[in-house]
Parts: C-alpha cells; structure tokens; sequence
C-alpha cells in the first residue's frame, strides 16, 4: 500500500489522458445533455450530481478507508453533513447518542432532534463515559474523538463493538483527527464525518463537509437526503477543496510539529492551566490517542487565569489570527467562551497551529504570554 503523501498527491485524480488536466477543472452546469433514460445517466442534473464532486468523493474515501471499499458523500458544511446523518438516518421513536461536549452546535441539532420525536442520550467523551448509555433502544452512537474544544479522546474500537452488539449504528466526527490522523472506519465505525473547511482544505476559503461510509445503503441514503434537502456543495468548492489535498500530508505533519513544540511551551508556564494536546505523553488523552491515532492534530486548549488575562494574550499575538476556524495553514486561536456554546472557563483558549517555522511561533506565543502576564496588550484593530 502506498504511503499517505502518495495518496494525497493522487487522491480521486482521473486516468492519465493524453494532452488533458491531471485535475479536471470545476464543472459549472446546473443541467447535462440527458438523452434516453435517467436511471442510466451518470449526470443529468446539478442538484444531484456533479463530476466535481465525484471527483473529491473518490479522493476523500481514498483517504478515509484506503483498505476498504468505501463511499463518500459531499456537502456544503460540515453541519450539512452532520445533520444528514442525524435526520437523514434516525426516524421519530428512535434513539441517539450524543457526546456531551462535542461541538458547540450539536445541542441546537439535540433540540431539532427532540421535536421530531428523537430521543437523545448525552455523555463526555472521557473515559467511554457513552459506553453506560447503550442500549437495544439505541439507533445511532455519535463519537467525537478528538473532542472540540476540549480534547479528550475515546475508544472507537471499543465504543463501535458495543454498539454494534446492541444493533446500533456508529458515526464518528473525524474533524479534528483528519483522514491522515485517524481512520475510524478501520477501527470499526460505520460512518466518518467532518468538516472539510478545516484541515482537509486547509486554507480558511471553502466550507465544506463530508461522510464516508462503509456500507452503499448508508451512502445512498444520505445522497438522496442531499438531492431532496437540496443541501449541495458548489462545483468551485468542491474543486478548490480537491486541490489542497495534495498537501494535505504536508500540512498535518508541520502542525503536529508545531502543536507540540507550542505545548510543551505551555507546560512550562505557571500561569497556563490545564494545557491540552493528545500528543503530549503527559495528556490524559494520551493513552487513548496513541493506540488509535498516527498524527495528534493541530489544535491545543490551555486555560489562562481569566478573561482579560486570554484578551491580553490574544491580542499581543502577532503571527496568530484572533479567528474561530482551526487546521488551516495560518495559526489562529480564540477565547473559546465568548460564543457561550461551550462549558469552558472564560480564560479558556483554543489555539490552531499553522505550518509557520516552529521557532517563528513558538517565540510568538512565548511573548504573548510574557506580554500578558505583565498586563500589556491593547486590542487590535
């Protein structure tokens, strides 16, 4: 089997043809020329189908199960493609498993789910602490490992074994891992989600999401939930997105760099509480991460004494964009409490490292945080 930089580079690339584009450029139809019966036409119309997206379909499964048939299906956002899971696959009277702090939206999709008659489970990602809510009621298990913002992992070996003895399906949010950090459908999920406006684009221009699945039952379904949602990506992103895979390995291999070098700074300081990244072997995460994992990711989480301490931080920054996004190529981080979504304290920060020189930001964040500590630091403008 080829390695991961080789796969990237030729991921859903079409056959070599003489005199024509290794990556076709973006189909922008919103009909084709459809003759004779639909049933038989590989396109026919935009809602439903586009050889662009085909294309980053063929590149994201490639990657996500590269030992296993598998299929993906592209959407506009990583919610597009969370919410065609959770409403296009659990029925009223049905039962799901939720983590209880994954990302910040997932409790305004818990109360969507609620009205339509869906029972919701809720439980941390530390510790398989979902494991004790497994039942025979259960449909759906939704892991997210790494977890958002807080970066705890769990067992998706372990998880996905016991849900399936109960009969229930497993879908994981790969966001945070990418394809290139953890293959979940390996270790046993059914379904991998994320949002490719992360890491998988990697350059902060295209929203973006994905599901890959196992089985062509759970593809088609979710396919026929785009085409009736109409919850479609354009042809552009799709395109634009195809083409930063190439370097995806490039990529995630300068952030792990970067993300522990700007860890272990944040053990050394006094005034950083609770420094996070499953790559460190010190992590409480660690131990779960390195059995299941080959690259940690880019996101670290630290808390600083409170809220104007972080602001002071973040604003003495000179190579970190103050932004909500994480794994693209320039660093960024927030105070994770100002949207209210997520159960962190107000001096909490959520730091993306990029692919800068490691020196370059690791000198950046140590004088952020001497500004900071010395209470210096004016708000940007």
């Amino acid at each position: 089997m080829t390695g991961d930089g080789t796969r990237a580079v030729r991921a859903g690339l079409p056959e070599p043809a003489a005199y024509q584009p290794p990556l076709p450029g973006p189909v922008l139809a919103a009909h084709f020329h459809l003759p004779g019966d639909p049933a038989d036409a590989p396109y026919g119309y935009g809602r439903e189908n586009n050889p662009t997206w085909s294309a980053l379909e063929s590149a994201v499964a490639g990657l996500e199960s590269p030992d296993h048939d598998a299929e993906a299906v592209v959407f506009p956002s990583g919610m597009a493609a969370t919410a065609a899971v959770l409403f296009g696959l659990l029925r009223p009277g049905d039962t799901a498993v939720l983590p209880s702090d994954g990302y910040q939206l997932l409790p305004r999709l818990r109360a969507r789910l609620e009205e339509f008659r869906v029972t919701v489970r809720t439980a941390p990602t530390a510790g398989d602490a979902q494991l004790a809510l497994l039942d025979d009621d259960v449909r759906l298990l939704w892991i997210e490992t790494p977890s958002n913002p807080g970066l705890d992992t769990a067992d998706i070996r372990r998880l996905a074994d016991a849900a399936h003895a109960r009969g229930a399906l497993v879908a994981v949010d790969n966001t945070l891992a990418t394809p290139l950090g953890q293959r979940p459908l390996g270790l046993g999920a059914d379904l991998s989600v994320a949002s490719g406006t992360k890491a998988l684009n990697g350059h902060g221009d295209v929203l973006l999401g994905y599901a890959v699945a196992r089985d062509p039952a759970l593809a088609e379904a979710l396919r026929s939930w785009r085409t009736t949602t109409g919850a479609i990506l354009g042809p552009m992103e799709a395109w634009l997105a195809h083409r930063g895979i190439a370097t995806l390995h490039l990529r995630v291999e300068r952030q792990q760099i970067n993300a522990l070098a700007v860890a272990t700074l944040l053990r050394e300081r006094s005034e950083v509480d609770d420094p996070r990244y499953p790559g460190l072997p010190e992590d409480p995460a660690h131990a779960v991460a390195a059995r299941q994992m080959r690259r940690f990711g880019s996101v670290v989480s630290f808390t600083l004494p409170d809220r104007a301490h972080a602001e002071r931080f973040l604003a003495a920054l000179r190579l970190v964009d103050d932004a909500t996004s994480f794994g693209g190529v320039r660093s960024t981080a927030e105070r994770r409490g100002r949207w209210g979504g997520d159960a962190v304290p107000e001096g909490f920060v959520r730091l993306s490292v990029g692919v800068e020189d490691t020196a370059d930001l690791v000198a950046d964040v140590r004088q952020a945080l001497d500004t900071a500590a010395r209470g210096g630091g004016a708000a940007r403008g």
